[in-house]
């Protein structure tokens, strides 16, 4: 585990964000503990790229003066496995919503799955899902979409990297990406399984790198608020 360096005056920490958590969750905890610590009435804590709350993995936290640097951070390729299930589609893209709706998936074999993530490698053109956090005239999106309001959605350039299959078990399927900033999985696996006209969302998910950074190295959220709590007083 990395030494906790001075947290006040800032610092980098590599957080193993919780399955059920969003990523301000997180923070908010990060910066709670902090304040009570040193006894701060406001204090600066950032992320660098939003995990959803049905994923987890690697999530870097910025603390004091190096929330400057994330920009920087959240720049980097991402490295993401997971599991998709094809088959069936949701509104979400992911296992958060009710099944829409199902497909034959018979036509379907290795190869047939192997040959569309080439396809998908490289330079790809993207829609994020409805249900996410990027603001149209300052409102997220998901809540316009829990309104029912339909919103066009423009497509956005991104990169992958790598799309590999790791386990092929039908109806789910392993896989592991690196890809650019802005990249959506739950997309990815959404138009996955379009091109394939089986249909497919994304059952799980966990981001292992974000550059060279790794989760195997971050901490766990709990150890991390011991150690702070920990920490010498001012």
């Amino acid at each position: 585990m990395p030494e906790l360096s001075d947290v006040v005056s800032g610092t980098m920490i590599m957080v193993d964000k919780p399955l059920e958590w969003t990523s301000f969750d997180v923070v908010n905890k990060i910066r709670y503990a902090i304040r009570k610590k040193f006894h701060l009435k406001k204090f600066k804590v950032g992320h660098a790229g939003t995990l959803d709350p049905m994923a987890s993995g690697l999530l870097i936290v910025c603390t004091g003066k190096m929330t400057k640097l994330i920009d920087q951070y959240q720049a980097q390729e991402k490295e993401y496995v997971g599991t998709m299930y094809l088959g069936a589609t949701t509104s979400t893209y992911d296992s958060e919503s009710e099944i829409e709706q199902t497909f034959a998936i018979g036509h379907l074999d290795d190869s047939s799955l192997q040959q569309q993530t080439f396809r998908m490698t490289g330079e790809i053109m993207q829609k994020p899902p409805i249900f996410s956090a990027i603001k149209k005239d300052g409102v997220p999106l998901y809540k316009l979409a829990r309104k029912g309001k339909e919103v066009e959605i423009p497509e956005r350039r991104v990169v992958i990297s790598s799309f590999e299959l790791t386990e092929i078990d039908l109806p789910e399927v392993m896989f592991r990406v690196t890809c650019s900033k802005g990249t959506y999985i739950r997309s990815l696996v959404h138009d996955f399984g379009k091109a394939l006209g089986s249909g497919a969302y994304l059952k799980a998910l966990r981001r292992t790198a974000i550059g060279n950074y790794r989760v195997d190295d971050a901490w766990r959220l709990p150890d991390l608020i011991e150690e702070i709590n920990s920490m010498p007083s001012p």
